[in-house]
């Protein structure tokens, strides 16, 4: 009995030591990055850094608005991408698909996860680039008073909508294996009793099976947004790296990870261009803590409402 609640207590005691780890590593983290960036913030204010549009180095002119824009391009255009075929896949894999289909394509799905992002980056290079740069010059000739999308730049195919395809490939099958798990642990009890009353298999998803796995859905929709908005090498090879605000799909874009795998480099010889780069990895930090961090919250809420 004594030994029992000896490994009780020591197993506790770990559990505890783990999660004040990770808790440590994080604040470690943030630490480093702002103690880093400090140079830069002592000498402009964070508020003319995160809305200047010029990015001169050598004149000592950092402005971070097109890295952001340029983030948020690329990234909301995957998911605008991403969410509703890997939702819809993962329904058909979880609520349709026969056995033998769901062996054959689940595989698949958890392969293309493991993919190195710089074979993804190949491919856009080579397929998706040039599709785009067709479409573009397409747009360019033909539909060049729509607004937001004629490109305001000469059509190379280097573009956001480049960069977002490319996302959108990545992400999604994170998306699809979170989401097809969360429907599939719906208890069979509510189907039955739906399709009992009348409900055909469409209604007994969408208003039963869907409800039911709200939380993890939102929880997987945020986990593929925070690795869109993070990844590096695929779109640092095919979104253009040009550093100005996008002002359609088919202009290039250049998002804050690319920056910093672009520049690090180069940044010993040009002052504050340390601090630059750390403030911006420290953008990137936190923008990804607080997209985790409101998946937190908004999976508790709907928990909350769910249960009521």
């Amino acid at each position: 009995m004594a030994s029992r609640l000896w490994q009780e207590r020591l197993a506790t005691a770990l559990l505890w030591a783990s999660g004040f780890l990770v808790i440590g590593l994080t604040g470690a983290l943030f630490t480093a990055l702002f103690v880093r960036a400090l140079p830069i913030l002592h000498r402009q204010p964070l508020s003319s850094l995160l809305t200047g549009e010029q990015w001169q180095p050598a004149k000592g002119i950092f402005g971070f608005a097109p890295f952001l824009a340029g983030s948020l391009w690329v990234t909301l255009t995957a998911m605008a991408l991403a969410v509703p075929l890997s939702l819809l896949t993962a329904i058909y894999l979880a609520e349709y698909a026969r056995p033998q289909v769901r062996l054959t394509l689940k595989p698949l799905v958890d392969l293309m996860a493991g993919i190195p992002s710089v074979v993804y980056g190949v491919f856009g290079v080579l397929v998706i680039v040039p599709a785009v740069g067709k479409i573009a010059t397409f747009v360019k000739t033909h539909l060049s008073s729509v607004p937001l999308l004629s490109p305001s730049m000469p059509p190379t195919g280097y573009s956001v909508l480049a960069g977002g395809i490319v996302l959108a490939l990545m992400v999604s099958p994170t998306i699809i294996a979170i989401t097809d798990e969360v429907l599939r642990s719906v208890p069979m009890s509510l189907r039955e009793a739906t399709l009992a009353l009348g409900a055909t298999r469409w209604e007994t998803v969408r208003f039963v099976v869907l409800r039911a796995a709200r939380p993890g859905i939102v929880s997987a929709i945020l986990l593929g947004f925070a690795r869109a908005f993070g990844e590096t090498m695929a779109v640092l090879m095919v979104v253009g790296n040009v550093p100005s605000m996008p002002q359609s799909p088919f202009d290039p874009a250049y998002p804050l990870p690319a920056l910093i795998a672009n520049n690090y480099g180069e940044m010993m010889s040009i002052p504050l261009y340390d601090a630059a780069l750390m403030l911006a990895a420290l953008l990137l930090f936190v923008t990804v803590l607080v997209v985790n961090l409101a998946a937190q919250l908004i999976l508790r809420r709907l928990g909350r409402g769910w249960a009521n």
